[in-house]
């Protein structure tokens, strides 16, 4: 990002720690360092008295030990908030909801803190796409790179962007998924599951980022008629609409140590992103 205008990145930190600790009377004195985190959508979907409409990046302060006890928090885990709790806490305006977030701008914000708290190294474990062997995998997190808005795309005035699908010849008004959307999404997932239902994960994320269907935002028939789109359109929508999302582009090259298969794939947020062994 301010390093380089397609990686995810900051500005140098506004504080140097060795410069304090090289000085005993300062040591108490020290003040979290800070860096500037620029955001994929560049503020371009939030709603004019939102903090971050039109904003191109955010100030985080790093991470601390208090931090990490956040992270390792039972009782967070257990709720799932966890990780946006930390993310709320190194905020530097207070005005700004973590659960507000658009998607991309919250990953930035999640790598952004991984790396100022445990460094770009991240090890883990993947799967080979082509022979699906299990083995160990390093990547360098300092590589990835934003996938930034198109210039095809016309935002209205409301922060949201209109697709015309291509069998039904409907015209669908869209909205990015936010943090709220996301605990929404997960919420219902999780009590179709303990009520034995079956999984509707795709349809009920299309109920909440379609706007209006032709002009028409009543609930009721923007639900059925996702119900009822024909698979071709939905199939169109959901890959213009990841199309669409400005995000972090999580894919690094990978060469597999069993079939030397060499292929692009998404570096996975497991358990230890946050908890380096």
């Amino acid at each position: 990002m301010s390093r380089n205008s397609d990686r995810v990145g900051s500005q140098k930190p506004t504080n140097n720690i060795a410069d304090v600790l090289s000085d005993n009377n300062s040591i108490f004195e020290f003040v979290t360092p800070t860096e500037i985190v620029d955001l994929p959508t560049k503020g371009k979907f939030y709603p004019k008295d939102h903090p971050l409409h039109h904003a191109e990046s955010v100030e985080i302060k790093h991470m601390t030990a208090k931090d990490t006890d956040i992270l390792t928090s039972q009782s967070l885990l257990k709720k799932g908030v966890a990780v946006d709790r930390m993310l709320q806490n190194v905020l530097i305006d207070s005005d700004i909801r973590v659960s507000d977030l658009f998607t991309g701008d919250k990953n930035a914000l999640i790598v952004a803190c991984r790396i100022n708290g445990f460094g770009a190294d991240y090890d883990t474990r993947v799967n080979c796409p082509s022979c699906n062997t299990t083995s160990e995998c390093s990547f360098n997190l300092e590589d990835i790179k934003v996938k930034e808005l198109s210039n095809d795309v016309d935002i209205t005035e409301n922060g949201t962007f209109l697709v015309c699908l291509p069998k039904c010849k409907a015209t669908v008004e869209c909205r990015l998924l936010n943090g709220n959307d996301e605990h929404k999404l997960f919420d219902i997932s999780e009590k179709k599951k303990k009520h034995k239902l079956p999984d509707s994960s795709m349809t009920d994320q299309y109920k909440l980022f379609i706007v209006s269907v032709n002009g028409e935002s009543e609930r009721g028939l923007v639900e059925k008629f996702v119900e009822i789109m024909p698979a071709y359109d939905a199939t169109y929508l959901r890959k213009t609409y990841e199309n669409i999302t400005p995000n972090i582009e999580m894919k690094q090259a990978f060469e597999c140590s069993s079939c030397s298969v060499l292929s692009d794939i998404d570096i996975p947020f497991s358990a230890n992103f946050f908890w380096p062994q």
